[in-house]
């Protein structure tokens, strides 16, 4: 158990701000997580298929379309029409999820398929955000 000091003085009583021995980090959320602003996307994650990563369904996700896609990366891309995240593999041409109740894809020559950015971060909210329930 923490003890916090009260005392008193000068008719004033109160207590030192449990936050005095704490001290604001010289960056900002943007620094953080987006590496290239002008090449960066958000997103939201919908569905299961990438827990397995720690990718959950509502997370966000910061996408970054400058960096270079490498086997194995969580990307997002646009997949005969619709938008998905999944773990690219370039060797066998796939499209992996991260859940073993999901199959993966194979990416066929007759299939539209292009990255559209690789996923550097993503981010959990652990209270609904009034900014997203606007979207």
């Amino acid at each position: 158990m923490n003890i916090i000091p009260i005392s008193a003085s000068a008719g004033i009583t109160g207590f030192e701000s449990p936050a005095t021995d704490y001290r604001q980090l010289p960056l900002s959320l943007d620094e953080l997580l987006i590496e290239h602003p002008s090449a960066t996307f958000i997103g939201q994650a919908n569905g299961d298929s990438m827990q397995g990563v720690g990718i959950f369904d509502g997370d966000i996700l910061i996408v970054d379309r400058h960096v270079t896609v490498r086997n194995l990366d969580v990307i997002v891309a646009n997949y005969n029409g619709a938008f998905v995240c999944k773990i690219i593999d370039t060797v066998n041409r796939q499209l992996l999820s991260a859940n073993e109740s999901q199959m993966s894809t194979t990416i066929h020559e007759h299939d539209t398929f292009s990255v559209e950015g690789v996923v550097i971060r993503s981010i959990r909210c652990h209270r609904k955000s009034p900014v997203l329930e606007k979207a």
